[in-house]
């Protein structure tokens, strides 16, 4: 890592330069937090796994400003397994209910 402010070179675990001592930047991974994902889940596909996956989703910027990036990475991860479980559960309900209207047109005298 080098020092944003004078250029000298540091190792990762170093926090303050030891040239000019400013502090050194912090790398900040960058994990996905599935909001927009979740959002839309729970608008058009399942509501009740769409709200886990946007308060599991709300949860990763929040534990990442904080300094938890294990639990950021957690918070993402159930995100994006809420927000399947609900696009899925939706495809699931919507199929079912395509068939059933497609057996109903089917019958005779309708």
């Amino acid at each position: 890592m080098y020092c944003t402010n004078c250029g000298k070179q540091h190792g990762d675990d170093a926090r303050v330069c030891t040239n000019c001592g400013k502090e050194l930047p912090r790398i900040i991974p960058s994990i996905p937090a599935y909001l927009p994902q979740a959002i839309l889940v729970t608008l058009c596909c399942c509501v009740p796994f769409g709200i886990p996956a946007i308060v599991f989703a709300a949860q990763v910027n929040a534990k990442l400003a904080a300094g938890d990036v294990n639990g950021a990475m957690a918070s993402s991860r159930r995100a994006r397994i809420w927000c399947w479980v609900g696009f899925g559960s939706g495809l699931l309900v919507a199929s079912l209910y395509v068939l059933l209207a497609l057996a109903g047109a089917a019958q005779p005298g309708y």
